[in-house]
């Protein structure tokens, strides 16, 4: 086979054995298979640190994390002066050593995907997803860390780092069994493809990714360049509408250290917001919020309150923090009632609004709203779940059934630190990582209520088609996508349950909207 193109003049040090990836050229032939790299290569970064970081905190702790902080100039002298080996051999046992593997699953399956989409170069996507028939990522980080990713976004085998474990296999025991570099790429390569027939295309941006390009067709190096175009989200095989992990940034080392030395002046902080606006009479907060630092920024025109022969609203909001019924009720400057299709008794006991249960018996339910209703306006979210995406999961049609009196509202919230929501965290702490973030932001866009031919009672429309409605409503406000998803998908994709808040005769509301699309 005739060698490949010459690489430019002025490439790169240790390109000059393989060409540049801007050389591929899609038409030249048509390439089937292909082996790259993940870090630096098919990732624009090449430090693999700010994923071992999210393990070390999200299925570790905040101690656990800081030790691999303040182990990151060793490894790095580790990595430059001894080995890569050594390196990864060093990381490993910080971030693994004791954690049990199902954590350790659970943030690969929920936590990492997002930060590891969002690094995606656009070229080498392109070079590796056009390699439709088989596609293998060969690295140096740990399986478990990055299968979940390379399956699901590229679609790819993955061959990675493997790592020891112990007590029947429940916990890691920090060590490895033989890092994942050089030669040991090859052999891994060379397995893969046993029948003989090696990758048309290989991929890497290291010297010790030669030895696997050496045994492919065609090899591409790729050069470093953190600024390289990222591949648009909609071209990946998968989107992640569902993640977890307190952290809203990838973290670099410089954002890792300000996310812990933040973390106990956030968390004061945090404790002043909440404990200083509780004082508050609730039409002021709106003030206070912002000698707090707190932006609030309310549009839209809001109900008129409730008085006597004027019962209430039915504020209909899609789901961002478990704020969502508190901010209305700052925004409105009156109290409001929260109700809700599943709630702990602990939670009831610690809002500071009313919250109530529905039973879901249908009539029963009515009946209470419209006592509710009559006392003054009810919040209610019914994706019954957060999303933090811009998308907005399945609305439940029980509130539809309930009332006429429908507003809706849209919810955006900003969050520049941490999240304020979690499935595998604990939830009484939500509110408090919220208010932690230096500049917490919400905005309440107070939208039309329901015209009487829109509703179930005056209009005769099903509740599905009500609550459909309201959910495009909302979504157009905010730019954002509707979908089918539901609360049990994501507690199933994020928590291996089904989220629920298990309660005599309780159950999941199933019915399904029609005409609302699906995330792969």
């Amino acid at each position: 086979m005739a060698a490949p193109p010459p690489p430019a003049a002025a490439a790169p040090p240790g390109c000059a054995r393989f060409p540049p990836v801007h050389h591929y050229d899609a038409s030249a032939r048509p390439r089937r298979t292909a082996a790259a790299d993940l870090d630096g290569t098919l990732l624009a970064s090449s430090s693999a640190f700010p994923y071992y970081f999210l393990v070390a905190l999200e299925a570790g702790s905040y101690a656990r994390a800081l030790a691999l902080l303040l182990a990151a100039p060793l490894l790095l002298l580790l990595y430059t002066a001894v080995s890569e080996a050594a390196a990864i051999a060093l990381l490993a046992l910080v971030t693994f050593a004791g954690l049990r593997v199902r954590d350790v699953e659970a943030v690969a399956r929920g936590v990492l995907p997002r930060h590891y989409a969002a690094g995606v170069r656009a070229d080498t996507w392109a070079v590796f997803r056009g390699c439709a028939a088989r596609r293998v990522v060969v690295t140096a980080s740990p399986a478990v860390m990055v299968g979940e990713f390379v399956r699901e976004f590229l679609g790819a085998e993955v061959a990675g780092t493997e790592l020891e474990t112990c007590a029947g296999g429940a916990r890691f025991t920090g060590r490895i069994r033989a890092a994942l570099v050089g030669e040991r790429k090859r052999e891994v390569v060379e397995r893969l493809f046993a029948g003989g027939d090696m990758p048309d295309v290989g991929l890497g941006d290291r010297e010790s990714d030669h030895d696997f390009m050496a045994i492919c067709k065609e090899a591409y190096m790729v050069p470093p360049d953190r600024r390289a175009p990222r591949a648009a989200a909609d071209s990946l095989l998968s989107r992640a509408v569902f993640h977890d992990g307190r952290l809203v940034r990838r973290p670099d080392p410089a954002q890792a250290l300000f996310a812990l030395a933040y973390l106990p002046l956030g968390f004061l902080l945090a404790l002043f917001r909440v404990f200083f606006n509780l004082m508050i009479p609730v039409r002021l907060v709106r003030h206070t919020y912002r000698l707090t630092g707190i932006h609030l920024a309310v549009r839209g025109t809001p109900p008129p309150a409730p008085r006597p022969g004027a019962p209430g609203s039915l504020l209909v909001c899609n789901h961002r923090t478990a704020l969502d019924p508190i901010i209305i009720s700052v925004a409105l400057g009156r109290p409001v009632t929260c109700v809700t299709y599943s709630v702990s008794r602990l939670s009831t006991a610690i809002a500071p609004i009313r919250a109530v249960a529905l039973t879901r018996d249908r009539r029963a339910d009515a009946a209470r709203m419209a006592a509710l209703l009559a006392e003054g306006d009810v919040v209610v979210c019914p994706e019954g779940t957060t999303c933090r995406e811009p998308a907005l999961l399945r609305f439940s049609a029980l509130f539809a059934e309930l009332t006429d009196r429908v507003v809706p509202v849209a919810l955006d919230a900003r969050q520049g630190t941490y999240y304020g929501s979690t499935a595998r965290g604990w939830k009484w702490l939500d509110p408090y990582f919220f208010y932690m973030n230096p500049r917490p932001g919400y905005e309440v866009t107070f939208l039309p209520a329901l015209r009487p031919e829109e509703t179930c009672g005056g209009g005769g429309r099903s509740a599905v088609d009500v609550a459909n409605h309201v959910q495009r409503i909302i979504a157009k406000e905010l730019g954002f996508e509707c979908t089918a998803l539901t609360r049990k998908d994501k507690y199933m994709k994020l928590a291996g349950n089904d989220g629920t808040v298990r309660k005599a005769g309780g159950r999941d509301d199933d019915d399904a909207g029609p005409g609302a699309k699906k995330f792969a």
